[in-house]
């Protein structure tokens, strides 16, 4: 209720602190209302004792709460990613420490805020303001029973040493490169619309974002000019509009990155087809870009690009297809666009290495169904039931018929 009833106030401010589109930023509230409501109705099922049949005897398991858990949090959705973290840690019992970023602090304490009025008891959430060099300290309190990071890879690698360290369960969402392929027989209108729709979203800083466009040669020519076509319609503009779809990216020296890989990548090989300069204006901007030719090797093709930057690579059949979209160290998302929908979900099964691929469609996160990574991309799930079982403690008590 005070989410829904705030929703304006505080979509002003996600914009007014990281650049988001005004729009999307009342979309994120919306579902962190969503999640919130999700987990009240369903979350008493999630963890309901399982009882099973032995020999003389029954085993019942028990969920109970692990304790405190630390939230160390990005930017890029600085709602969204917190509460859904917050409202199964809340639910099943534990309290959470937040760790925000800090570029977003106004957001931090709006949440802190909003659980402060509320009838709970006090202190089931506490924003912690502090510097990073800070984290291993949090960790190591014996009152910290567990961490989750959504973050870099780096920063994930570091947070893992430290939980290991204290013998902390952590939870890691990190970086995504995600595959999406478009195979012969694809509806290419639908495909480009989905592919440009995902790579622009938060102006391309999305973890799983549509991040290696992957399209079989057969269809690659008509492909591009979709998508192309499509990107025109991506103008830069004030976030503080309703009609913006392309804001500025959040801080200048994430924007310097995204422009420094663009020109690597050209270096190495890559043809620009649109975009590619900084725009000579105040603000973080950076245009709708285009790279074709990208390959293993180059920056596009290897190494996550946090920016609205479309990376096509062309593949000479399905199978070459697939061959590329494995030669990632991330497994985070992908989709597959094609008319055989058995076939993709075959693929999709047996084939792609990712924690949630879309057929037809581009990736998003779901209350309902687990959500994580594979390889570098991170281990452990957020939302779902098993997201809600990552942070109890399970109990089993056998007892006599």
């Amino acid at each position: 209720g005070r989410l829904e009833d705030q929703r304006d106030d505080l979509a002003r401010l996600i914009t007014g602190e990281m650049g988001k589109p005004l729009a999307q930023a009342g979309a994120e509230i919306d579902k962190c209302a969503w999640v919130c409501r999700y987990f009240a109705e369903s979350g008493e099922a999630f963890l309901r004792a399982d009882e099973i049949q032995l020999d003389g005897s029954i085993a019942s398991v028990v969920s109970r709460p692990l304790g405190v858990i630390l939230a160390i949090m990005p930017w890029n959705f600085p709602f969204w990613q917190v509460f859904r973290a917050l409202a199964p840690a809340l639910m099943v019992g534990n309290g959470m420490l937040l760790k925000g970023a800090s570029n977003v602090p106004g957001c931090s304490r709006a949440i802190a805020q909003l659980l402060a009025a509320l009838d709970v008891p006090a202190g089931l959430l506490t924003n912690l303001p502090i510097h990073a060099s800070e984290i291993e300290r949090v960790i190591a309190n014996p009152l910290v029973r567990g961490v989750t990071l959504t973050g870099s890879e780096a920063a994930g690698r570091a947070v893992a040493a430290m939980a290991g360290t204290h013998l902390k369960k952590c939870v890691l969402e990190l970086g995504g490169q995600d595959p999406y392929i478009v195979l012969a027989d694809a509806d290419i209108a639908l495909a480009a619309q989905k592919c440009v729709q995902s790579r622009m979203l938060c102006s391309g800083q999305v973890c799983i974002a549509a991040k290696r466009l992957i399209v079989v040669d057969a269809v690659y020519d008509v492909f591009r000019g979709e998508v192309l076509k499509l990107l025109e319609t991506y103008p830069l503009a004030n976030p503080s509009e309703q009609a913006c779809r392309l804001g500025p990216l959040a801080r200048q020296d994430l924007r310097d990155q995204v422009h420094a890989q663009v020109v690597a990548s050209i270096a190495a090989g890559c043809r620009l087809l649109r975009g590619g300069a900084i725009p000579d204006q105040p603000g973080w901007w950076y245009p709708a870009t285009v790279l074709e030719g990208v390959v293993p090797g180059t920056p596009a093709f290897d190494d996550e690009v946090f920016g609205p930057v479309v990376s096509l690579i062309r593949a000479s059949d399905e199978e070459h297809a697939l061959e590329l979209a494995a030669e990632s160290r991330f497994g985070l998302g992908a989709a597959i666009f094609t008319a055989r929908q058995d076939h993709a979900q075959h693929l999709a099964a047996e084939r792609i290495e990712s924690g949630s691929i879309a057929i037809n469609d581009f990736v998003k996160s779901d209350p309902r169904v687990p959500f994580g990574g594979m390889k570098d991309s991170g281990f452990g799930r957020e939302l779902g039931r098993l997201g809600m079982q990552e942070f109890v403690n399970h109990k089993t008590i056998v007892f006599p018929v």
